[in-house]
């Protein structure tokens, strides 16, 4: 008799962003949703204990640096709704959440695009420091115009010459990160009163097309050294930049199938490096599937079209207020974020309409909720793990913090008791517990040829 498969162990995140609005548009008008607190400290603090209660792996701060006002080429639908804006930089909220709890990894979202290599590679060190080394980071070059105005430029660049832009940014902080100090350059010698050897510490010198730099490293080496890497990316260059650089991507959670084919892709461009895949989901639960189905139908009330209508005019690039009801999109200019687009077009076909997209807003977004009891979710995200060959997912909220609550209370026990979820974190740094290998990136990461003493 044939032995059954091993049961393959899902990774959980939550899917935030220090905002009011985030992927589902109007739950804040709901009466029990608390997202309007996210100025508060206490909000984030008591959301990251919640989370390590229900051992996620980590929390996934989004982030932008500008608005959404594609749509009807304005910010107004954006500011009515509150997508995404107002907005808090979330590397602030990291070291107070990593203080309440001893597990829990976050990932931040920052835009390499606009911050100078050294600056933002001593803040991610000081983060990786500050957390134990729990910090990872989400690598963008970010997909609006608006961000581009804000920082001073006519226009961002376009889709492909932002990756070229990338590359380079990454050989810049892999050396300063992995190569400016020895592992044993801090010796803290109190008798010789030395607290660094000079001779083990070396200024990172580059010249590029985008870069130049000669520079010491501020920093002493922080307990992973590079934070762990994520990835969004999911057009073919971002699959190209994710499969040589990244160690978690995220993939768009619209479509199973077209998720399979991504995923199937990103493996086989990664080869023999290991990379964990976390699909975008939404999930409603009850203890009954009767109890789920009312709960979407409360949440469904407070769904803004509008809102949702913003979000994807700017993720997509397309200003649907320019398109009939049902006339087809034509999306083929765009410079936006091209998996979402190519997800669309996988998910309604190659003539969309603005009609189609709106049938779509279950819960303000583009994305189908997985509703139903703790086992019939159980079963949605196991079939995810087994026919689209992901690792886990990215959880987005719909009211908080009872969605999560629900999430930890119900589905958490129904997927370990399938042997499904960990009982327990394991020791050591954010990713020695995604990969329970080392602390540092390995040896054939090109992070890795930045090191002292290699070539």
């Amino acid at each position: 008799m044939a032995k059954s498969p091993p049961v393959r162990e899902i990774r959980l995140n939550a899917f935030d962003m220090a905002c009011v609005g985030h992927i589902q548009h109007g739950m804040w008008t709901h009466p029990r949703d608390q997202s309007p607190d996210y100025t508060s400290l206490d909000h984030w603090v008591s959301l990251a204990r919640l989370l390590e209660r229900g051992l996620f792996d980590g929390l996934f701060l989004a982030d932008i640096l500008g608005v959404y006002d594609v749509l009807e080429g304005s910010p107004g639908p954006s500011l009515r709704a509150s997508v995404q804006i107002p907005l808090l930089d979330p590397m602030a909220l990291v070291p107070a959440m990593a203080h309440a709890t001893s597990h829990l990894g976050f990932g931040v979202t920052c835009n390499l695009a606009y911050e100078p290599p050294y600056l933002f590679a001593r803040r991610m060190a000081t983060m990786d420091h500050l957390t134990g080394g729990r910090i990872g980071w989400n690598i963008v070059t970010g997909y609006l115009d608006s961000a581009a105005r804000a920082m001073g430029l006519r226009e961002q660049m376009a889709h492909d010459d932002r990756y070229d832009l990338a590359e380079e940014y990454m050989r810049v902080v892999y050396a300063l990160w992995e190569g400016g100090w020895r592992d044993d350059a801090v010796v803290r010698d109190r008798a010789r009163r030395v607290y660094t050897e000079p001779s083990r510490v070396r200024p990172i010198r580059h010249e590029g097309k985008q870069y130049r730099l000669d520079a010491l490293p501020l920093w002493e080496p922080s307990p992973q050294r590079t934070p762990v890497l994520y990835q969004a990316g999911a057009s073919d260059r971002g699959r190209i930049f994710a499969a040589r650089h990244a160690e978690c991507v995220f993939v768009n959670g619209t479509n199973l199938g077209h998720a399979a084919q991504v995923t199937a892709d990103l493996r086989a461009r990664a080869g023999s490096r290991p990379i964990q895949i976390f699909a975008g989901a939404t999930v409603v639960t009850a203890r009954t599937e009767a109890e789920a189905r009312d709960r979407l139908e409360e949440y469904r009330r407070h769904t803004d079209v509008e809102g949702a209508l913003a979000h994807a005019a700017a993720s997509l690039g397309i200003d649907f207020a320019r398109f009939d009801m049902d006339e087809p999109i034509d999306a083929s200019e765009s410079q936006a974020i091209q998996s979402n687009v190519e997800s669309i077009a996988a998910s309604l076909g190659s003539g969309w309409t603005k009609r189609m997209l709106i049938d779509r807003f279950i819960l303000g977004s583009r994305q189908t909720p997985i509703v139903g009891s703790p086992s019939q979710v159980a079963d949605a995200l196991q079939r995810w793990v087994a026919e689209a060959d992901v690792d886990g997912f990215n959880l987005s909220r719909t009211v908080i913090p009872e969605c999560l609550e629900d999430f930890t209370d119900l589905i958490v026990p129904e997927l370990q008791g399938r042997g499904a979820f960990k009982t327990a974190y394991s020791l050591g740094t954010y990713r020695e517990k995604l990969f329970h290998a080392g602390d540092r990136l390995p040896a054939d990461h090109p992070a890795a040829r930045e090191r002292w003493g290699e070539s």
